[in-house]
């Protein structure tokens, strides 16, 4: 298959379902919906979503099915972008390559927004169709997990008490596999439970999403030392500046990097249980590896 052209199909696919779910620009209050908006297009992969689709199709399923709750997962993502840019936060101007929400639209709104995406999002889901009820509650219950203090936010608020310190390796892991992999872990498991997978896909899933979110984070770490603010869309170099945990920071480039090949090849491991259908999760493992961006 290839990659490039398989992201470029759902990413349009995903962007159109997007556009048609969240409120219109000029629907009142206008500067929310505007705020909304101009974060969630500013551009991005949509590799989240993508994986929830991937998965669903890797089981068996119609990825059509899993579309809805795919568009879910980009909205939390983006409102962890938007209160992630935040001055109280890591206090980024750029994301993308575009002014970050705060400095267009103040923080106020920019706090605003976020929360407008994530609500919108567990709205999304609740009403998403062709799903089972008792499937969709397990899938909200999976989303609010991974969103929450046990996740996403759990990840973000170690993060940013271990600034500046010592942290053991046993920290870092945590910090990495809360603060992206949870949410890239259960936007996979989501796609497997709209397929229908069976325990043993489920596992393997399961599996290959924790890793593969742990890689997305090592390689992010990566490129904030040796990529140009041009190609990421957004400042380099802050790790070190705000004296974050990071693999680079505690392991070094050489090991970060073994690290990170070493991980990818247990994810593509995990997905030995599946034939052709999951070779997309295949190459999105080894895109996410490589990427220079």
């Amino acid at each position: 298959m290839h990659l490039e052209t398989y992201l470029s199909q759902k990413k349009k696919t995903v962007d159109a379902r997007l556009d048609q779910l969240l409120p219109k620009r000029n629907r009142y209050p206008q500067k929310i919906h505007e705020a909304m908006r101009y974060s969630l297009f500013i551009g991005g992969k949509r590799i989240r979503p993508v994986l929830t689709i991937a998965s669903c199709e890797a089981v068996g399923g119609r990825g059509g099915a899993a579309l809805d709750i795919a568009c879910a997962f980009e909205l939390i993502h983006t409102y962890s972008l938007i209160h992630d840019d935040l001055p109280c936060m890591d206090n980024d101007d750029f994301r993308r390559g575009k002014p970050t929400s705060h400095k267009v639209f103040g923080q106020a709104v920019a706090v605003l927004a976020g929360d407008a995406l994530l609500t919108h999002a567990f709205g999304i889901c609740a009403e998403a169709k062709n799903i089972p009820e008792k499937t969709k509650n397990k899938l909200i219950a999976l989303i609010a997990r991974a969103s929450g203090s046990e996740g996403l936010i759990g990840g973000q608020v170690v993060d940013l008490d271990s600034e500046e310190k010592d942290v053991p390796p046993k920290t870092l892991e945590y910090i990495h596999t809360h603060k992206t992999a949870c949410l890239i872990r259960a936007a996979i498991e989501a796609g497997a439970l709209i397929g229908g997978a069976a325990a043993r896909e489920f596992r393997a899933l399961s599996a290959y999403g924790t890793l593969v979110g742990l890689t997305f984070q090592i390689a992010d770490d990566i490129l904030d030392i040796v990529s140009t603010r041009e190609k990421l869309g957004k400042g380099i170099g802050k790790d070190i500046a705000q004296g974050k945990a990071t693999y680079p920071s505690i392991d070094g480039m050489e090991k970060s990097r073994l690290i990170l090949r070493r991980k990818t090849e247990e994810a593509l491991h995990a997905l030995s249980v599946f034939g052709k259908k999951a070779e997309p999760l295949r190459e999105i493992a080894r895109f996410i590896a490589q990427r220079d961006r």
